[in-house]
């Protein structure tokens, strides 16, 4: 969700970390801009969206331009408290249509606590959004389940959170010229997989069972990489000191993947790895790569519905991947009690 301009704190432009064009036809940053592409990027657009679709409720994840990796501390508290209050806001404004997520930026260990202990204690958000990999104070990449980052993780755990866990930056990662979207169609899912290798190596699912983690865009590439990963394992046991088998993690009761995809035969690989119960409906709209309205090749739920048409899951699990299962990841034990507080119109329909 992208605040209206006029919403966006001046620093934010001064600094060139993020602003909007007051016509709203571009999101920008420094010597980056990006098409806003749909009016649903924006709160009331959005809730008539939703309406035409038939989704009753949404999960708002936190704007990837603004995990801030790279900022110093204090421009990245600025930037992600703002962040985190517009998207409570939301879950405030509209309770029955929106839980939102907020974010923390893991090369600022102490800060990121006090504001993970700030949005759960004081803004009562119970989903944490993270990027795969953060910058640390030297410029390294590190993945998001490095040791540095582990606080975060035990903090969660704690408070019985969700977690996101979503790519970004690819192209201050990867030394590749940026043509043809590559970094969005290639090296994303690249870096999705490659943070599910460490963290699952290192066993966070089982380390933290009271938080339920959703991997982004179906985790596709570590789907499919799971036999050489495991084939590692076994041939180089020397470089896998302290590390666990990588199968252990399949079909985790607290790990999740979305259903973007957009591939029937992805999302059987990753119906048959994990299992339809830990697969969430996705959308990703408004961005391109979502599952946005465009005639005759695109609408919410496509690839779910191509799943149920070729016989790889039930029409039973496809209601449960549009409700049961989302409320699962975002509520844990409380699945039930968050059910009635959003007051759910229809179980048939997406949340």
């Amino acid at each position: 969700m992208l605040p209206y301009p006029e919403q966006i704190p001046s620093f934010m432009r001064e600094k060139e970390v993020f602003w909007i064009d007051e016509d709203r036809g571009r999101m920008r940053q420094k010597n980056w801009s990006r098409p806003i592409t749909d009016d649903s990027f924006f709160k009331e657009e959005k809730l008539v969206w939703m309406e035409k679709h038939g989704i009753d409720h949404a999960v708002i994840l936190t704007l990837s331009q603004l995990y801030c990796n790279g900022l110093n501390a204090d421009l990245c508290a600025d930037v992600q408290r703002f962040q985190n209050d517009f998207n409570a806001s939301l879950q405030e404004e509209y309770p029955n249509n929106f839980t939102a997520g907020f974010v923390v930026q893991a090369a600022h260990i102490d800060n990121a606590l006090k504001e993970i202990e700030r949005c759960v204690e004081q803004l009562g958000l119970s989903v944490l959004c993270l990027p795969t990999h953060f910058s640390d104070d030297s410029d390294k990449w590190r993945s998001i389940s490095d040791p540095l980052a582990e606080p975060i993780f035990a903090l969660a755990n704690k408070y019985g959170l969700a977690i996101e866990i979503h790519p970004y930056d690819a192209p201050k990662m990867i030394n590749l010229r940026d043509n043809f979207w590559r970094f969005h169609l290639v090296w994303m899912c690249a870096q999705t997989a490659d943070a599910y290798h460490m963290w699952s190596l290192r066993d966070f699912p089982h380390k933290y069972p009271n938080i339920r983690t959703a991997f982004a865009h179906g985790n596709q590439f570590g789907q499919v990489n799971l036999g050489r990963r495991s084939q590692g394992y076994v041939g180089r046991p020397d470089l896998f000191k302290d590390a666990v088998e990588p199968e252990k993690s399949l079909a985790a009761k607290n790990v999740f993947f979305d259903s973007i995809v957009h591939d029937v035969y992805s999302f059987r690989m990753l119906v048959d790895r994990q299992g339809s119960s830990q697969v969430i409906a996705g959308l990703d709209d408004p961005y391109p790569l979502g599952e946005i309205e465009v005639e005759g090749k695109s609408y919410p739920g496509k690839v779910i519905d191509e799943a149920v048409d070729s016989g790889y899951i039930f029409k039973s699990d496809r209601r449960k991947i549009w409700s049961d299962n989302v409320l699962n990841w975002i509520g844990g034990k409380r699945a039930d009690e968050i059910r009635a507080q959003i007051s759910i119109k229809n179980e048939s329909n997406a949340i």
